[in-house]
């Protein structure tokens, strides 16, 4: 997958009250179901006390997406389901969401849990960090000192971010490109710099820009 959205590396936590039942929902990043089931374990251990703690969650690793909901006690279909709609309607992957139920002694019905399960995983959402992933590839790129202006250019006028520049007898710049681009990319580069830069391909890597820098996986 060339992009995807997700949440930064942290655990949110948001809670509603829905007639007098608390909704206490937890987002974690992960990226495989084993450290998905492990912080379920963790919130259910966390809020021991609790009736249901119901959960969705979607993987992606490489192409294979992995995703697994449940309702935990709440009557099939009005928990675990509308949370996982959630994610996928929003393209969300490498997430968890866990939403823990306190009953208040009211019935909310099949409608009421559905409306309840799916605000409290928009709130959750709402107050994460989403962030997109793109795939990239790393390139190093060397010419000389006249060329570099031009490159600098390039990099700027095609958004490529130039993740450091080392300045020697030549200049090299160090760059990660999404991957569907860098077939152009390298054509562009050549003619700029008549065919004499040296460009080496490295590993392919997911990206995303936070805060005006960029951060990758590798």
């Amino acid at each position: 997958m060339e992009k995807f959205k997700t949440i930064l590396e942290k655990n949110t936590t948001t809670e509603i009250i829905e007639k007098k039942s608390r909704f206490i929902a937890n987002l974690f990043y992960v990226e495989t179901p084993q450290e998905a089931e492990d912080k379920i374990k963790q919130v259910k251990k966390k809020y021991y006390d609790a009736k249901h703690n119901c959960f969705a969650y979607i993987t992606l690793n490489g192409n294979e997406i992995q995703k697994k909901c449940s309702d935990d006690g709440e009557p099939s279909g009005t928990a675990g389901a509308p949370m996982l709609e959630i994610l996928e309607k929003q393209s969300i992957y490498n997430v968890v969401v866990i939403v823990t139920r306190y009953f208040g002694g009211t019935l909310l019905g099949t409608g009421g849990l559905i409306r309840a399960y799916t605000k409290s995983t928009q709130e959750g959402i709402k107050e994460s960090m989403v962030i997109e992933k793109c795939l990239g590839v790393m390139i190093s790129l060397t010419c000389d000192y006249t060329t570099s202006g031009k490159i600098q250019y390039l990099t700027a006028t095609e958004h490529i971010p130039v993740l450091d520049t080392v300045y020697t007898d030549n200049v090299t710049f160090e760059m990660i490109v999404p991957v569907e681009e860098v077939g152009s990319v390298e054509k562009k580069f050549m003619e700029a710099s008549m065919g004499k830069a040296v460009l080496e391909k490295g590993e392919e890597t997911y990206y995303a820009e936070i805060d005006g820098k960029i951060s990758y996986d590798l």
